[in-house]
């Protein structure tokens, strides 16, 4: 079956542009996961039920790929809430000064993405594409509504993933005008407006975007805290092509290779139980 996005393999960190980007199934992360911190828990006592499995899939992925990246154990991984409501990274109880973390998660997926510049990961199931559909004339101009035309669940659920993945680089709220805002130049590759880099995947019955804000985009919004010397390892500023999607500038316009262009599968370990 042709389809608009390539798969991406669950359960291996990817690396792409500099970021390090990691999927799984929510079964697999609640079977066989890392504990929650006491101050986590609190987080999550605090949810309502229905959104506790979701969330806990979500933070239990991204402190495996913390740990992954950090080389610490998970456990000494903490992800918790700003006071705008996106993720932070801790490590030892300490914030890792520069790092940028994005969650997602669905009813059946959840994915998770670390940079060194603001990041926005987002999973959108295919089976949204009706609502997608209701929303379109909101969200969508019309050149956006030309892509999508056809309605293929496959590609309105990239069109959605997409949008919400570079509001979250952005820092701001799916909801409201912030979607439109950002322009959708094509899908095949995925190119957005204003500098972002965007790239997507077909994760099992959803589909994965990643986008990482442009230049001098909320440059001053990473964690700052003290009290740890963590950075990113040198390995995720040198991303390898593991994907048909280039690394490239949207400036680029298909046209050779740019900065963070790379040979090499760009897949590290797989998650182990």
């Amino acid at each position: 079956m042709d389809t608009v996005f390539p798969p991406i393999a669950p359960g291996r960190v990817h690396r792409w542009c500099g970021a390090a980007l990691l999927t799984a199934p929510r079964p697999v992360l609640l079977a066989a996961a890392p504990p929650l911190s006491p101050a986590e828990a609190d987080v999550l006592g605090a949810l309502p039920a229905r959104r506790r499995a979701e969330w806990t899939a979500g933070r239990l992925l991204a402190k495996r790929l913390a740990a992954q990246a950090y080389g610490v154990p998970a456990a000494a991984v903490e992800v918790l809430p700003r006071q705008d409501g996106s993720p932070r990274v801790f490590v030892a109880g300490a914030p890792v000064p520069g790092a940028h973390l994005s969650i997602s998660h669905t009813a059946g997926h959840a994915a998770a993405a670390l940079a060194r510049r603001p990041v926005g990961v987002d999973l959108c199931e295919t089976g949204s594409a009706d609502a997608v559909r209701r929303v379109a004339e909101h969200v969508l101009s019309p050149p956006e509504s030309a892509l999508a035309a056809g309605g293929r669940p496959e590609v309105l659920a990239g069109v959605w993933a997409l949008k919400e993945a570079a509001v979250k680089a952005d820092r701001g709220s799916v909801f409201g005008a912030a979607p439109r805002r950002v322009p959708l130049l094509g899908l095949r590759p995925p190119r957005l407006g204003g500098g972002r880099r965007a790239a997507a995947w077909r994760a099992g019955s959803a589909v994965l975007a990643l986008v990482l804000a442009g230049p001098g985009a909320a440059a001053g919004r990473a964690a700052t805290g003290g009290g740890t010397a963590l950075v990113l390892p040198a390995a995720l500023d040198h991303a390898g092509v593991w994907s048909p999607w280039p690394c490239r500038f949207p400036r680029d316009s298909g046209r050779g290779t740019s900065e963070g262009e790379m040979s090499g599968d760009g897949a590290t370990s797989h998650l182990s139980g």
